[in-house]
C-alpha cells in the first residue's frame, strides 16, 4: 500500500491519480494518525507531519519513506535505518518555487506590500503618513547574502544580480561562481538582505543570530524555522534592529495563535508553502512514482538518504 500523509488540494489529488493511477495511492489527512493503516503501508509519501520512531516500529511492511521535498529533519532517520526502511528525498524539484518565494518575500518586505494592501482595501490608500514611504526600498543597490548555495540559491542569485544587487554567499566551501564567498559572520554583518537556503542539522540549528545582522537589514527564511532563534528574531524586529522579515517557516508549525510574530507589522508571513506549487507537485510525484516502481522492481532508489 502506498499512502500519502498530507492535506492535498483537489489539484494535488488529481496529480496523484494522474501519475500513479486512480486509486493506487491511499490518502490520509495530515491531522489523522496512520495507526489504522500502519500494518499495510509499504511506501509512505511524506510531506511535513513527523515520521516518528514509534510509527516506524509499528509498520512492519514499510520499505520506503519518500519525502516530497528536500528536508528530512521531520523523519526519524536512525529508526528508519534500524528497521531497514529506505528514506529518499528529491533535491531540485522545489527549487524554482522556493527561489521565487524568497524573491517575493524580499520584495514584500522592502515595498511593505501587506501594509499598503490593507490601507488600499480600507479606502485609505493615499492617507498614510508620508513618512511611511521613507521605509520602503529596492533590491537594486543592496547586498544580498545567501546562506547556503544549493539549487534554490543558485537559481535566485542571477535574478538578484540582474536586478542590480550585489550577491554574496556562504557555503561549506567556495564555488566556481561569479559571486563573493564570505564566512557566515561576515555575511551577516555586511548584507542588507539575508536569505536562508540551508538544511536544518545539529550544526545549523539556531546558527542565525538576528543581532549579528547589519542594523536595518531584512531576513528571509524559506528553509527551516529552527535555523533562527525565534525569540531573538522577535526582539530584533520589535526593537527596529531589523527592518523586517519575510518568513515561510517557523520553529513551531503551524504558527499558533498568539505567537508574537503575528502582531509585528514588519513581518510578512506564510504557512510553509514556498515549495508548494502545482509545478513542484508534478515534478515531485514523478520522482516518487519512479522510486515506488524501483522499490517494487528491486532497483536502486533515486536520492536515497538512508
Amino acid at each position: 500500500m502506498i499512502v500519502l500523509h498530507a492535506r492535498p488540494s483537489p489539484g494535488f489529488r488529481e496529480a496523484v491519480d494522474a501519475i500513479f493511477g486512480a486509486g493506487v495511492v491511499v490518502h490520509v489527512d495530515e491531522a489523522a494518525p496512520l495507526d489504522e493503516v500502519a500494518g499495510e503501508i509499504t511506501a509512505l509519501l511524506h510531506v511535513l507531519t513527523p515520521v516518528t520512531p514509534a510509527f516506524i516500529a509499528s509498520a512492519p511492511n514499510l520499505k520506503l519513506i519518500q519525502k516530497l521535498g528536500v528536508g528530512v529533519n521531520t523523519i526519524a532517520l536512525d529508526a528508519a535505518r534500524d528497521h531497514k526502511v529506505a528514506v529518499c528525498n528529491m533535491p531540485g524539484t522545489n527549487s524554482q518555487a522556493v527561489a521565487e518565494m524568497a524573491l517575493s518575500l524580499m520584495m514584500a518586505v522592502l515595498r511593505r506590500t501587506c501594509f499598503f494592501d490593507a490601507r488600499t482595501r480600507a479606502g485609505e490608500g493615499w492617507s498614510a503618513d508620508p513618512s511611511e514611504l521613507d521605509s520602503v526600498g529596492e533590491i537594486g543597490g543592496r547586498t544580498v547574502g545567501l546562506v547556503g548555495f544549493g539549487n534554490s540559491a543558485q537559481l535566485l542569485a542571477p535574478v538578484l544580480a540582474a536586478l542590480g544587487a550585489k550577491v554574496v554567499y556562504t557555503a561549506r566551501s567556495p564555488r566556481d561562481v561569479p559571486y563573493e564567498f564570505m564566512p557566515l559572520d561576515q555575511l551577516l554583518a555586511e548584507s542588507d538582505i539575508v536569505s536562508l537556503h540551508m538544511p536544518l542539522t545539529d550544526g545549523t540549528r539556531a546558527s542565525i543570530d538576528p543581532f549579528a545582522m547589519k542594523k536595518g537589514a531584512v531576513l528571509v527564511n524559506t528553509a527551516r524555522g529552527e535555523l533562527v532563534d525565534q525569540a531573538r528574531l522577535v526582539e530584533a524586529l520589535t526593537s527596529g534592529h531589523l527592518r523586517g522579515a519575510g518568513l515561510d517557516v517557523f520553529a513551531e508549525e503551524p504558527l499558533p495563535r498568539g505567537n508574537p510574530l503575528l502582531g509585528l507589522p514588519n513581518a510578512v508571513l506564510a504557512p510553509h508553502i514556498a515549495w508548494l506549487t502545482p509545478e513542484t507537485l508534478v515534478r515531485s510525484l514523478t520522482v516518487a512514482h519512479e522510486n515506488c516502481r524501483r522499490l517494487a522492481a528491486g532497483e536502486p532508489l533515486l536520492h536515497q538518504v538512508v
